[in-house]
């Protein structure tokens, strides 16, 4: 299928809010809707979540997990966690240079930045490699500044009121 974009850009989901993914996932899912194929790739998940059942049979969105099946904590993430996300990372860069797909979607790719899985030049070189009709959405919490300047649209999500304060933990269907 041809690509009907003509002028690619940059977008990113951050802050501490809920809703980053959540935002990617529905731009995917939007742009389905007119036939143009997205490439997600998970950063730090290895875990099953919602959206992989759901989306496991729509023929135009791809999701790809780079991670263990166990939380990794900032100070402690190992070799392992480093070889997934740099494989996350030349899958990506594969899947964007395919021309198969409209939107690339790098998924929680500032936390692997800020876990020091994925270095912030790294990133930089993605965007500066990225084929002139290819939409790239990141997200994650604390996006840098560098990658800040070079988007064409931040999207800040600011938690003004979580349920998690009140105990209420992470549910099926809704974060997960």
């Amino acid at each position: 299928m041809s690509n009907i974009l003509k002028n690619g850009l940059v977008q990113i989901y951050t802050g501490d809010g809920k809703g980053k993914t959540t935002a990617a996932l529905g731009l995917a899912l939007r742009a389905s809707g007119y036939g143009l194929k997205t490439y997600i790739g998970q950063f730090l998940k290895g875990q099953s979540y919602g959206e992989l059942v759901a989306l496991k049979d729509n023929p135009h969105i791809l999701i790809e997990q780079y991670g263990k099946d166990t939380f990794v904590h900032v100070e402690q993430a190992s070799a392992e966690d480093i070889s997934h996300a740099e494989k996350g990372l030349q899958r990506v860069r594969t899947a964007m240079m395919s021309h198969e797909y409209s939107l690339i979607i790098l998924d929680e790719i500032f936390v692997a930045i800020h876990f020091h899985l994925l270095s912030i030049g790294q990133v930089l070189d993605l965007i500066r490699e990225k084929p002139q009709d290819v939409e790239l959405i990141l997200t994650g919490r604390r996006a840098p500044q560098e990658l800040i300047n070079r988007a064409d649209l931040v999207t800040e999500m600011s938690e003004i009121k979580h349920y998690y304060q009140a105990g209420i933990a992470a549910r099926d269907g809704i974060e997960r």
